[in-house]
């Protein structure tokens, strides 16, 4: 299992071999540095890999991210992301870039969605509305009833009603990365990736069509 931290910088679309376009989200992928590696022998008792991604000034950190960072002699880093199981040989000091991942690859994109705030019904679940017609007034964007009015008498849990939408963690799977520009530390994934404009978002091989299983 390999991955980076990236930031969403946006869409567009590329043209392939075919001439055929294709829309695309566009991640700075690197350069991610490898702060730390855990091995399932040492103290941590499991292997894992943790990545620092995008500078930032040292004041600007809490005091145990600071101390976390000292004591790895790495550089003050935005974001720090634990990767487990990383497929790839790597020692503290390291940068990874995009280009441990190549045009064709299939990766998971992991990103915290937009807040949209506190919606109603018809915009957080799709529903359809009252009637618009025969005398209907105030009824249009309502849910309608939401429980029975004798037995059972109550509203069953999971029940579709209004609320805070957004600003949850979602993974997308089995994205295409289209190209990768090493470059510009660019990676461009066919599809839409959760999350703004500045987002942090995961990248990683896609568990259910690795490298291997193209």
């Amino acid at each position: 299992m390999i991955g980076l931290i990236g930031k969403k910088l946006g869409q567009t679309r590329v043209y392939d071999d075919a001439g055929n376009a294709v829309s695309v989200t566009v991640v700075q992928a690197g350069p991610n540095r490898v702060v730390q590696v855990k091995t399932a022998d040492g103290a941590d008792k499991y292997a894992a890999v943790q990545l620092g991604f995008d500078d930032q000034k040292e004041q600007r950190l809490n005091k145990p991210t600071q101390g976390h960072l000292k004591k790895h002699n790495a550089a003050p880093v935005r974001c720090l992301r634990e990767f487990r199981d990383f497929s790839l040989e790597v020692k503290p000091g390291d940068t990874l870039g995009p280009d441990i991942f190549e045009a064709g690859d299939y990766v998971d994109a992991i990103g915290t969605t937009k807040g949209r705030g506190f919606q109603g019904v018809v915009k957080r679940w799709n529903f359809g509305g009252g009637p618009r017609s025969h005398g209907q007034k105030g009824w249009f964007r309502r849910p309608g009833a939401i429980a029975a009015g004798s037995t059972p008498g109550w509203v069953d849990k999971g029940k579709k009603m209004p609320g805070q939408m957004g600003g949850r963690r979602r993974t997308v799977q089995n994205l295409k990365i289209i190209q990768v520009r090493q470059d510009d530390n660019l990676l461009l994934v066919s599809g839409a990736i959760p999350g703004a404009v500045g987002d942090y978002v995961i990248l990683r091989e896609a568990k259910k069509r690795p490298k291997a299983a193209k």
